[in-house]
This record gives C-alpha cells, structure tokens and sequence, in this order.
C-alpha cells in the first residue's frame, strides 16, 4: 500500500485550508442571525430615539409603561397569558398520544396522517382562520355562537397552528426513546397503561417541556387565523398579537412597537427555558 493511499485512508491528505469554506458558511448564516439583531435594535431605537434625549433606559421604559397604562393593552396581555398557556395544555394532550402513536407502530393510513399534521404548519395562517370559520358555519348555531369571534375561537385558532408544533417535537422525542425500556417493563408485569406512565412519559419530561413551550411561543406570536376566525375586538377577543394591529390601524406607531418588544420579550423568556430545561436535539 503506497503512502499516498494511506494518507487518503487515514484522513491526512487535504486539498486545503478549512478556513475559506468555515468563513462562507459563517458569512451566510451570520447575515440572517444580524438581521434579526437589526430588526429588534430597530425598535428599541425607534422607542429611544436617536440621539437619545433622555437617559436610553428611560426613554425606553417610558412608552412601555404608556403602552401598559392602556386598559385594552392590559386586557390582551392577561388574555394572552391565558389564552397561550390553554393552548400549550391542550397542545401536549393531543401531541403526547399522537407522536407515541407515530413514532412506535406501524398502521394503514399512518403516512397520510402524518402529512395531514403537517398542512397546519404549511398552509397560510390566513386560510387556517377561513377553513375555521367555514367549519363552524355548519356547526350547530349555539354551538356557533358561543364560540365564533369568542374567546374560546382565540384558543382553537391558536391551537389549530400551535398543535403541529407540539406533535412534531413529541414524535422526536419518542424516536430518541429506547423502546427497549418500555419492553422490559411490559414483561416484569405491567400494562401498557402502566410501562407508558412510569417509563416512557418520565423519559419524556425534556421533550414534554420543549414541545409545551414551542406550543406556548407559537400562540403568542399567532395572528391571522385569530383576526379571520375570533376577530379584533377591544376587551373582547383582543391578544398581543392583535393588538399591535390595532394600534397601527389608529396611527400609534409607538405603542405597536411598544407592544411589539414585550412580545419579543415574552417569546425569549419562554424560548430560554425550552434550552435550559428541554432540549436541544429535538427537531421539529
């Protein structure tokens, strides 16, 4: 065996340096993660102003407390806190059976379910709203009427979209599961009730949190299934994400922005517990 063979084989032969094809694949993805920089400096700027006037953490305090003064903001922000967190409850009461069901039998149909669940995440948020809102006008009328351009019309329209997520995460989290542990449990005597409930869902708890926070963060940032299915109504059906339209619709640039960052916000903190706690291996 020559020299050069062996070098082929052990890896040591390189055409080159690493470095130019390290620097293009960090000049491409460095472009997008600045331009999401820029956007949320953009509006802390725009709040600020430029030059500041004031102290820079004031002049950013400030309209964030006007924009909270406003009773209807305040009404979305407690709306929305609700409204999200049912959805991430019932998110991982759908997920949770669903991605166990996907990731460990083999049935007829289950190929085609598993590309319906995915026509949530691909379809326009728009025609979600539309599809919905037809639904119901076959729907029994007080059955209509207690749900559409209702609060429970905000959950459902934030459940339609966030839903996929949460069962896209909980099927990985299954597939990284050894099914072996849940097999030795079975023959040690238990149900499969039981070998799912003190096994698998505890093995799962990572994924569980990450599914029920990208569930969560979703529904904050959902908008137009809510604006065609529940509507935009002050103190009625109105979320953050609602809101900030609101408020541009009347000429309030500032307290859009305003409301804009605290969403910003919200979604980071929720988005930071997903990587502490969760995990990070998980694809959706």
């Amino acid at each position: 065996m020559t020299s050069a063979t062996q070098e082929i084989r052990t890896g040591q032969s390189r055409a080159g340096s690493d470095v130019p094809f390290y620097v293009i694949l960090s000049v491409i993805g460095g472009t997008y993660v600045v331009l999401i920089v820029a956007l949320l400096v953009a509006d802390v700027m725009y709040l600020v102003g430029w030059p500041p006037k004031e102290q820079p953490i004031l002049a950013l305090v400030k309209p964030i407390l006007a924009a909270l003064a406003k009773p209807e903001i305040r009404y979305s922000i407690q709306l929305s806190l609700i409204s999200c967190t049912m959805t991430a409850i019932l998110s991982l009461i759908i997920a949770v059976p669903i991605g166990y069901l996907l990731s460990r039998h083999e049935f007829f149909g289950r190929n085609l379910i598993d590309a319906i669940l995915d026509i949530p995440i691909v379809l326009p948020p728009l025609v979600v709203g539309l599809s919905l809102l037809i639904l119901f006008q076959y729907a029994p009328q007080p059955l209509r009427e207690a749900v559409v351009y209702q609060i429970p019309a905000v959950i459902l329209a934030q459940l339609m979209v966030a839903c996929a997520f949460a069962v896209r995460t909980m099927r990985a989290t299954f597939d990284q599961i050894d099914a072996r542990h849940e097999q030795v449990a079975l023959t040690l005597g238990c149900s499969r009730f039981q070998a799912f409930g003190m096994v698998v869902l505890p093995e799962a708890r990572r994924g569980l949190l990450t599914a029920g926070t990208l569930a969560w963060a979703r529904a904050l940032g959902e908008f137009g299934p809510l604006l065609i299915f529940a509507g935009a109504t002050r103190n009625k059906t109105e979320v953050l994400s609602t809101t900030v339209f609101l408020e541009l619709s009347i000429g309030d640039l500032e307290a859009a922005v305003a409301v804009s960052l605290i969403m910003v916000a919200a979604a980071v903190a929720v988005l930071v517990i997903a990587r502490i706690w969760g995990t990070r291996s998980l694809t959706v």
